[in-house]
């Protein structure tokens, strides 16, 4: 049985990781509201950017472009975005899982031989996908693409993407990141980013603008060549800002968690405390009592 002193030292230690919790809680706060923020910056401009594409489509026009080209998946390249720090509960471990299914699905539907590239985002993520590393399977760290990564090296990366795609060095580029929706609920979400579907530009096209003809100058082609590298951009942009909202909403959730778990441990050591006190007191009483009886 715990003496006082190991009680009241148990409290304090217990104590200082609730209001350590709690900071963190508050941080994670602050910094999933600036990504909020910044998802909802970005809304106008990808907005803007599928209105031209719709416009575009609308047309009827056959369109080509290297970023549209679909071919023979022979090397598929994954990145996977997770985290640089941890205290962010299941996050990394339910993207690593989700990573893992698709490379098996991926190897059932192209073949085994076939070669995959995964490039995580966050030093936790490839710390787990080195460790799965093969002859068909290579890991690739991107030494400045991390969770705290500028806009400028988010678009250097884009660059890199859509380079090895159109020189043919990966046939096919996906996404593995976890989509946010809001603070308690966060989703697995798994796409193509190269080639650009048809399916996903078709899906931009604005109401209406089949019965509201636009010129196009020079000619739709070349806008619409010039147009797909911004429509690139925006999705990886929002991609990387969303996995930045997850993150901090799970950090967020589990320090609530832990703060919650302190509370309750507190308040049964403060309990138990209480009554270890109480006994000693009235131990006390009846050695005094009983030495009055005697007398």
């Amino acid at each position: 049985m715990a003496t006082l002193r190991e009680l009241k030292e148990r409290i304090g230690s217990v104590a200082s990781t609730q209001k350590t919790t709690s900071a963190m809680k508050m941080i994670s706060s602050a910094k999933l509201h600036g990504a909020s923020a910044r998802l909802v910056r970005l809304s106008p401009y990808r907005g803007m950017v599928q209105g031209v594409i719709g416009h575009l489509l609308a047309t009827g026009e056959e369109f080509s472009s290297p970023l549209i080209e679909s071919r023979d998946v022979k090397h598929l390249c994954i990145v996977a975005f997770g985290s640089d720090d941890g205290l962010c509960g299941a996050f990394n471990i339910n993207i690593f899982k989700r990573l893992l299914d698709i490379i098996d699905q991926e190897r059932q539907s192209l073949g085994d031989d076939v070669e995959i590239t995964v490039i995580p985002v966050g030093k936790k993520l490839s710390k787990a996908a080195h460790k799965i590393e093969s002859a068909t399977l290579k890991v690739e760290d991107v030494p400045y693409m991390h969770t705290r990564s500028t806009s400028a090296n988010l678009h250097d990366f884009t660059q890199l993407l859509r380079g090895r795609f159109t020189q043919r060095e990966c046939d096919r580029v996906d996404l593995v990141y976890m989509h946010f929706h809001s603070t308690s609920r966060q989703t697995l979400a798994h796409e193509q980013l190269l080639p650009l579907s048809a399916a996903a530009l078709a899906g931009s096209a604005p109401k209406g603008s089949a019965s509201s003809p636009c010129i196009f100058e020079p000619d739709a082609n070349s806008i619409f060549n010039s147009v797909l590298p911004l429509h690139l951009r925006a999705t990886m942009q929002e991609v990387f800002t969303e996995s930045a909202a997850s993150e901090q909403a799970a950090r967020v959730m589990a320090m609530q968690t832990a703060s919650d778990n302190a509370k309750d441990l507190l308040d049964d050591l403060n309990l138990e405390y209480n009554k270890l006190r109480q006994q000693g007191i009235t131990t006390e009483l009846l050695d005094i009592l009983g030495g009055q009886v005697e007398r």
